[in-house]
């Protein structure tokens, strides 16, 4: 149609991997006789309709439906009869059916002004969601088995809208404002049963500044949200299976520069953040015997801070060099959090780590060739709120080297050179019979890697 332009995208997926990540002695090796399995199968279709840039205010409707089934199950003993020995037999297994259902409408209108750019617009989504679980186990002749089926409804909405006035030459200030509801609907056969509807509100407003030709500034300061939700599955206690929305504050400020005459660009932020009813993923086990009692939900935290700053520095140091460093320092911790009886007030949380820092130096031949180091590392971090173990700091490094034309490219790859061990995730509970003393379990990163990859642009 003349004066519009409609894009449609259509996604099918069909993934049907295995699933078997977990070690007793927390190395590669696997002793699982029940492997178990990571499917999923979605079909999805997305229509993108705006009207081209002429006068008066420009409209675009964006129309997104998927609907996805996905299966995950696992080994729950991580073990086989053999090797555990007189101590079996002792075998578990989990299995958990997913039937999801989604549709969106993002509805939005923006226009200038004068010296006002604005947008305006609505914005809706409807999850279907039915989930089913069984579990089966065995130890020492006492079976287990569970089943749990539950059926969750929710519907999103939102107002939206956001403005940048330029107050002179060199000054924008940039406004948004967010109104947003939720109405969720959810039950599950063992009774429980929960209709929230939670109503939100966040915006922002940022003061941005040129300092010069070559750089600029920004003071921002925001407000978000997170909804609620429910943690599902048959082992979460009743007073466990429902969570409160979020809401943070956020003041932010920054410098960004690019110099091309020097062949560097840089930029620096510095931030402070508060959180409120902080929603925390934790887990927990109950029943020592039953490893499918050990279930990750996510819980309401008081109050959260973290301040720190975020960095990166490129340097073009002539035609065939580059060097490029990020750097990320935040300092996190909870205040007037308890988890059953510990008591977490000023501790660091989880999966956020002091530090972390990239370092890179690329090579560019004008012919094509090219070769690149990348060094990056980060400080340990405390793997759950439930406990205290923590990761060890590491340290990666990376290689590639090979050909680059406008059509195709071609690149031999070393990934974690020196075969690093390092630890992703850290799971702290009893899983070996017959003492199942409490262990620290640990997923490990991938160890040195090495390939060839091949892209041809058509």
């Amino acid at each position: 149609v003349a004066g519009w332009q409609l894009d449609l995208t259509l996604l099918h997926a069909n993934l049907d991997n295995g699933y078997d990540a977990f070690a007793i002695d927390n190395s590669f090796v696997t002793l699982s006789d029940r492997p178990g399995r990571d499917a999923q199968r979605s079909t999805g279709a997305a229509l993108d309709l705006r009207r081209e840039p002429g006068r008066g205010p420009q409209l675009r409707s964006i129309t997104a439906w998927a609907d996805t089934r996905l299966e995950a199950s696992f080994d729950g003993d991580w073990g086989n009869d053999r090797d555990w020995g007189e101590a079996g037999p002792y075998d578990f297994f989990s299995r958990t059916v997913r039937d999801r259902r989604t549709l969106s409408q993002d509805l939005r209108l923006s226009g200038a002004a004068g010296r006002l750019d604005w947008i305006v617009g609505a914005y809706g989504l409807r999850l279907e969601e039915d989930n089913a679980q069984d579990d089966d186990g065995n130890y020492l002749g006492d079976v287990f088995g569970r089943s749990f089926d539950s059926r969750y409804r929710a519907t999103s909405s939102a107002l939206y809208g956001q403005a940048d006035w330029a107050l002179g030459a060199v000054t924008t200030l940039t406004s948004g404002l967010r109104l947003g509801q939720r109405a969720s609907r959810y039950r599950g056969s063992d009774g429980a049963a929960f209709a929230p509807r939670d109503r939100m509100w966040g915006g922002q407003v940022t003061l941005t500044r040129a300092l010069g030709v070559d750089a600029s500034g920004w003071l921002s300061v925001s407000r978000g949200f997170r909804a609620g939700g429910f943690n599902i599955g048959a082992a979460i206690p009743a007073e466990r299976q429902q969570f409160d929305p979020e809401y943070a504050i956020a003041v932010e400020a920054g410098l960004r520069g690019r110099w091309d005459g020097a062949g560097l660009a840089a930029d620096l932020a510095l931030f402070h953040l508060r959180r409120e009813r902080q929603q925390v993923a934790t887990s927990f086990q109950l029943d020592p015997q039953d490893p499918l009692t050990f279930v990750y939900y996510t819980d309401n935290a008081a109050r959260g801070r973290a301040t720190g700053l975020e960095g990166s520095l490129r340097w073009q140091a002539s035609d065939r060099w580059q060097l490029a460093a990020t750097l990320s320092l935040m300092d996190s911790e909870h205040l007037g959090y308890r988890y059953g009886e510990r008591d977490l007030d000023g501790r660091g949380w989880a999966h956020a780590p002091r530090y972390q820092y990239s370092l890179a130096v690329t090579w560019r031949h004008p012919a094509g060739w090219m070769a690149r180091a990348d060094l990056g590392g980060q400080d340990g971090f405390y793997f759950d709120s439930s406990h205290d173990q923590r990761s060890r700091p590491h340290e990666l490094v990376n290689l590639r080297a090979g050909y680059e034309a406008v059509r195709w490219s071609a690149h031999a790859w070393v990934r974690n050179l020196l075969d690093e061990r390092y630890a992703v995730r850290g799971f702290y509970f009893g899983n070996e019979p017959p003492d199942f003393a409490e262990t620290l379990y640990l997923r490990l990163g991938d160890p040195r890697q090495a390939g060839i990859t091949v892209n041809v642009r058509l």
